[in-house]
């Protein structure tokens, strides 16, 4: 069952970035556009060094489709936000799919 669309990206941070300020940045982007259905973000915390391949963040935005999606790229606060993005970041993979369910979330 389709479930939205997905935006994934891991982040590899260079070395002396405020990420405090990057991540309030990046929130503050997904709170002002409702064509954000969820936003998700965490910092790695167990895995060995040698499996993250150097990456520490990973966001997961959600979109109802890939239209929403290509919207939500083209629009001039992303394309801001993701010129000051692109100055901090060490590297980092993107990954954007259509999500496939397999197992629903259980209700809280």
């Amino acid at each position: 069952m389709a479930d939205g669309f997905k935006h994934l990206v891991l982040v590899k941070f260079k070395e002396d970035v405020v990420v405090d300020d990057i991540l309030k940045g990046l929130e503050k982007l997904v709170q002002e556009m409702d064509i954000v259905k969820s936003f998700v973000w965490g910092k790695d915390a167990e895995s060995h060094e040698m499996l993250t391949q150097g990456f520490t963040h990973a966001f997961l935005m959600t979109f109802n489709n890939k239209d929403d999606y290509t919207t939500f790229v083209s629009h001039p606060n992303h394309v801001e936000f993701s010129a000051t993005f692109s100055t901090v970041i060490d590297k980092a993979v993107l990954l954007d799919f259509p999500a496939i369910s397999v197992k629903a979330p259980a209700p809280a």
